[in-house]
């Protein structure tokens, strides 16, 4: 990918994920936390908060999309940044409302308002991915959206240890104000640099048309079962380690939140040190060669913590799980951005959206009930087997999309004929 290519997405893409990652980094050791000790429920309820924003991003991937393709790339992101940052900024008052009418209302408006960051979070990704698939070739598309996912991981390198601290000092609360704060800058950065770069198809208007995404969705219904699969189970182990280790850390280990906040920091540090091998690796091996062993590897450092006594053999697990989710840094983005057609770009990457989210909303919930049901260690267990389900789908049942130029041919689009 060439520098000036590169230094184009700063300002539009790769700033606005920064601030948006680290805001969302801010609450990975508090949210938890924060929900067991303002609302005293258990490790169901508490996955169900987590797994709120993945919810949300279920229920928003294919109006995202379809929306995409009406109003633009530029209105979307802006409006779905707002949203996020309305609603984090709101989560921190929720305690308020629970000393005025009760413990039932407050988290009901909790669970609401993770339901709302995640539709805001539908609707910021989805953009990002179709805004780059729109002005980086295939060729390079690889190193683009690992950049974007690395960039990602510096948010949550750094936003995990901060909200620790900010936790300790501040009290639990303030970790949404000042991330509900980032994702408003955010905001404000996407009015100001991003260009809209929407495919005039002669669909744009107020109205969505469903018919489209139905029409996308049998064509390509081959990649999007086998490809989607893979999705499921990866996205699955990733949402689900999130909560494994505060809550692991927490009420196993009797670790502090800003030792829990420093666990997942360092293992983030890991993570975000790989994202440049790992666009190397797609654009050059192809995708399969980076994800397949991402997974692998993902799968091993869960198995681990269930072994895990103290600190420090805590942090050697997550920081293999670090590792192996950063070599897979982008993966999932670029497979999707390679199967959608040009002429449906977002109403194909909503329902690819869609797939992964099921996952992501799936680990967190999977988590909880299972340690209700037999403690946090099967849970542990349970998720090191979806990281290996994903990767044995990935190397028997999904092709590998990365093609040399003279070789892409792309069919034509269905959506003129529905």
């Amino acid at each position: 990918m060439s520098r000036s290519r590169a230094f184009s997405l700063v300002l539009p893409v790769y700033v606005p994920s920064l601030l948006l990652s680290a805001g969302q980094g801010i609450l990975v050791p508090t949210l938890p936390l924060f929900t067991q000790q303002q609302f005293e429920v258990n490790f169901s309820l508490v996955s169900l908060v987590v797994a709120g924003a993945g919810l949300g991003t279920l229920l928003g991937d294919v109006p995202a999309g379809m929306l995409i393709e009406r109003w633009g790339r530029k209105p979307v992101m802006v409006a779905g940044t707002i949203a996020a940052a309305i609603a984090t900024f709101l989560m921190g008052t929720t305690p308020l409302l629970a000393g005025a009418f009760g413990l039932f209302p407050a988290f009901a408006l909790l669970v609401l308002l993770r339901l709302i960051a995640g539709v805001g979070s539908a609707m910021w990704n989805l953009s990002r991915m179709a805004y780059i698939a729109d002005v980086v070739p295939l060729a390079d598309r690889g190193r683009a959206l690992s950049t974007f996912g690395g960039v990602g991981r510096i948010g949550t390198f750094v936003g995990p240890f901060v909200g620790g601290l900010i936790g300790l000092w501040f009290g639990l609360e303030a970790s949404f104000y000042i991330a509900g704060a980032m994702s408003a800058i955010g905001a404000v950065i996407s009015v100001f640099a991003i260009t809209e770069t929407r495919h005039v198809t002669g669909r744009a208007g107020k109205h969505m048309q469903w018919s489209v995404v139905g029409a996308v969705a049998r064509r390509h219904w081959r990649d999007l079962t086998a490809a989607g699969s893979a999705q499921i189970f990866a996205q699955m182990i990733r949402a689900g380690r999130q909560l494994i280790v505060p809550l692991y850390g927490a009420n196993t280990l009797g670790l502090t939140v800003v030792e829990i906040g420093s666990i997942v920091s360092i293992s983030s540090a890991v993570d975000m040190s790989l994202f440049l091998p790992a666009g190397i690796l797609m654009d050059k091996l192809g995708r399969k060669f980076a994800s397949v062993p991402s997974f692998i590897v993902l799968a091993i450092g869960m198995a681990m913590v269930p072994f895990a006594v103290n600190y420090t053999t805590l942090l050697v697990a997550t920081c293999v799980m670090g590792f192996g989710n950063g070599i897979g840094s982008g993966t999932m983005m670029t497979l999707g951005a390679d199967l959608a057609p040009k002429e449906a770009t977002g109403e194909f990457l909503g329902v690819w959206r869609l797939i992964g989210d099921s996952g992501t909303s799936g680990g967190p919930l999977a988590v909880g009930a299972i340690a209700d049901l037999i403690g946090l260690g099967p849970a542990a267990f349970c998720l090191s087997g979806t990281g290996i389900l994903a990767a044995v789908v990935l190397v028997v049942f999904v092709r590998e999309t990365l093609v040399s130029p003279a070789r892409i041919v792309r069919a034509p689009s269905p959506v003129n004929s529905v």
